[in-house]
């Protein structure tokens, strides 16, 4: 699998990070989720997992050409916002050894692949009132 990188929200260390691949999906890098109550809460199928990212970390969707927007549509199983405000992004673990070898991954953080269609349909690009509201200065 050969990955492209998108971005990360950091630029100290590892952290949560996006990649584009050539099977037309992306990489989601980001926290494991360890909070017992969160994990009873989702249903992971065998083969698959969640990782836990700012919100933000979309952002960089841009650098894979797509127009600026944001993640408004939320779905489960793919993705939920947390509390906290940030997203749980479920897909399939990465275990591609060549993929896995071209990123920095540490003990807290892991991996999963989700198809690009899924997460560009989660997406709504600013228009009218929205598009108008975020030209306003801040008052």
């Amino acid at each position: 699998m050969k990955l492209r990188f998108l971005g990360k929200n950091s630029n100290i260390g590892d952290c949560p990070t996006l990649y584009a691949t050539d099977r037309d999906t992306y990489l989601v890098q980001g926290w494991k989720i360890f909070a017992n109550d969160l994990l009873m809460q989702l249903d992971i199928p065998e083969g698959q997992t969640a990782v836990e990212v700012p919100t933000e970390l979309f952002e960089h969707l841009t650098a894979d050409g797509l127009p600026a927007g944001e993640i408004r549509r939320l779905e489960d199983p793919i993705m939920i916002l947390t509390p906290g405000g940030t997203f749980i992004v479920q897909g399939t673990e990465v275990t591609d050894a060549e993929a896995l070898s071209q990123m920095e991954i540490p003990d807290y953080e892991t991996v999963v692949e989700v198809p690009k269609a899924a997460i560009t349909a989660l997406r709504e690009e600013p228009h009218g009132a929205d598009l108008q509201r975020r030209t306003q200065p801040a008052l």
